[in-house]
């Protein structure tokens, strides 16, 4: 049922105001070590350096987990879905310009460097991720651009 109701257009023209604040404000007051998202997906709080601006940028988002579990993940990938709405959201655009970052995972703050991923590597990736949340798959057939995956691997 969750899957159902976070593939619908008014999930994504809801969400994108809500979620974030509410992961925001839960990382904040268990100092970094939970978020609200994370009882239905794996979750981070990803601090990038703005492109434009230049400032640090807190994200709150899903992510999938990369290696053997249940020891420390040795990559996590992001997906840019933007909830299936058109644009790609901003925090792309931030690891496209600075793709050294920051994660807080599980309340570690873990350096990583961020990669976009394509072609073949990208195509396995989509494949892999559509497995772990389908509705990824409904939120790329409701946009014309193609989602953006990045790989984080530690520094």
């Amino acid at each position: 049922m969750v899957q159902r109701v976070s593939s619908t257009r008014t999930f994504a023209r809801i969400a994108p105001h809500c979620i974030p604040a509410l992961d925001r404000a839960v990382h904040r007051l268990t100092g970094g070590r939970k978020l609200l998202s994370a009882r239905l997906l794996p979750s981070l709080v990803l601090t990038s350096t703005g492109a434009r601006t230049g400032l640090p940028r807190h994200t709150p988002l899903a992510c999938m987990p990369e290696g053997p579990r249940p020891a420390p993940p040795a990559a996590w990938v992001l997906i840019g879905s933007n909830f299936g709405r058109p644009g790609h959201p901003a925090w792309t655009a931030n690891l496209k310009a600075h793709p050294e970052a920051e994660i807080s995972w599980k309340g570690r703050d873990v350096p990583v460097r961020a990669r976009l991923l394509r072609g073949a590597e990208r195509e396995a990736a989509w494949a892999d991720v559509v497995k772990f949340w389908p509705p990824y798959a409904r939120y790329q057939a409701r946009v014309e651009r193609e989602i953006r995956l990045f790989r984080l691997e530690r520094r």
